[in-house]
């Protein structure tokens, strides 16, 4: 597993590092919420893949295998989940000056076609949405197409992303 830590450590004081601290045990909590509504699907499909009525009536009858199948590609989504909150649980808050550039643990606030929207660079779990501070957060990955273009940049610069065929235009409002 690679760590995070050194990626993350605090670096500078006077901005809002104890609110990030918040905020990962907020995304924590949301994966926690995800990872018991898997286990409850896992076991119900569990259950429909070993029940009695589940047994194949003839060679075309597929119920108890489509069962087995969806238990154990939910099991693989939570071992992801599972990953995910040890990432994050290993995420130290780190704040970000006008002069770095933009890398794991950012808040960022992007300027955009749709308007205004804040996201949080996190190791994994991107589209998880997070309300903190009265505001919606979107965390966003490196890997992503639009995490992957901010990584470096810093506030005041503009990006031009193509996303799924469009070309879109934004200016980096701010990094915390």
């Amino acid at each position: 597993m690679r760590s995070w830590k050194k990626w993350c450590a605090p670096q500078r004081s006077g901005l809002p590092v104890t609110n990030k601290a918040a905020l990962i045990q907020k995304i924590i909590a949301s994966l926690d919420a995800e990872l018991a509504l898997m286990a409850q699907s896992a076991r119900a499909a569990h259950e429909e893949a070993t029940h009695e009525q589940s047994r194949a009536e003839n060679k075309y009858d597929t119920r108890g295998l489509e069962a087995s199948y969806l238990a154990r590609g939910q099991s693989r989504q939570a071992a992801e989940t599972l990953q995910a909150r040890a990432e994050f649980e290993a995420l130290a808050p780190r704040a970000f000056g006008p002069d770095d550039g933009i890398d794991l643990c950012a808040v960022v606030e992007l300027a955009g076609p749709g308007g205004n929207a804040l996201y949080f660079i996190g190791p994994r779990a991107g589209g998880t949405e997070i309300a903190h501070q009265s505001k919606s957060l979107l965390v966003m990955t490196p890997q992503s197409p639009l995490g992957s273009a901010l990584l470096g940049h810093k506030k005041g610069d503009r990006l031009r992303i193509e996303i799924g065929g469009t070309l879109n235009e934004y200016r980096i409002a701010n990094v915390f």
